[in-house]
């Protein structure tokens, strides 16, 4: 099974990202079937690449149109992020929290099998 298949919207524009003690960034979510990535898009080239592995839990709140998405992560981090639009914030939640949990090398890692296929003997 192909995680890309569980992604209702992979892209969010104008999505702000708020972290303790750092500034606020604004910038692109993107949601791959391994990664939540946030970059700022701009030269400073502020991202945030966090593994759908390393999420504990994720909290939905609203405040009128604007969907704020809690996600706490198991090393401890605390990460929020503001998305305009509640339906793109209920699919982004839905979403991060519908990957199962991986139990096998080549589901968890991007491109696992690639190396492999070079050093067999066929």
């Amino acid at each position: 099974m192909e995680f890309a298949e569980l992604i209702k919207t992979p892209r969010v524009d104008g999505v702000v990202l708020h972290r303790p003690f750092m500034p606020t960034v604004e910038g692109t979510l993107c949601l791959t079937g391994h990664h939540l990535i946030l970059s700022s898009r701009q030269d400073s080239a502020e991202e945030l690449w966090l593994l759908h592995a390393n999420i504990d839990s994720i909290e939905k709140r609203f405040v009128g149109s604007l969907g704020r998405i809690v996600v706490k992560c198991k090393d401890l981090r605390i990460i929020q992020l503001d998305i305009p639009g509640m339906e793109e914030c209920l699919n982004i939640a839905s979403s991060s929290q519908g990957f199962p949990e991986c139990n096998q090398a080549n589901l968890c890692c991007p491109l696992s099998d690639v190396a492999y296929s070079i050093f067999s003997d066929r």
